[in-house]
């Protein structure tokens, strides 16, 4: 649809059995709830920046980018784990890269 040819795996998932083992839905969700997430794993089969902090990146993230606070840490337990935290929403917080 872009115009860019893919040259990673992507998968479908029709049984919600990756969405689910990943926590990819947002807890509370229904049954036909979208997957908003995009995971890169890197050859070591971790995936990226989030084996080391529970953190996510946006689309257009680069190395040394603010990073997204994972939804699933309160926004005081990101506070005490990474100091500066920007909350947009209770489920948006933002970081400076870990």
């Amino acid at each position: 649809m872009g115009g860019t040819d893919l040259n990673l795996p992507i998968i479908a998932d029709p049984d919600r059995s990756v969405s689910e083992l990943y926590d990819m839905i947002h807890p509370g969700e229904g049954d036909t709830s979208t997957v908003r997430s995009v995971f890169i794993i890197d050859p070591n089969d971790k995936v990226q920046l989030t084996d080391r902090a529970p953190v996510s990146t946006p689309v257009d993230w680069r190395p040394g980018d603010r990073v997204i606070v994972s939804p699933m840490m309160s926004t005081e337990d990101a506070k005490a784990k990474f100091g500066q935290v920007e909350e947009v929403k209770p489920y948006l917080r933002w970081t400076a890269q870990p």
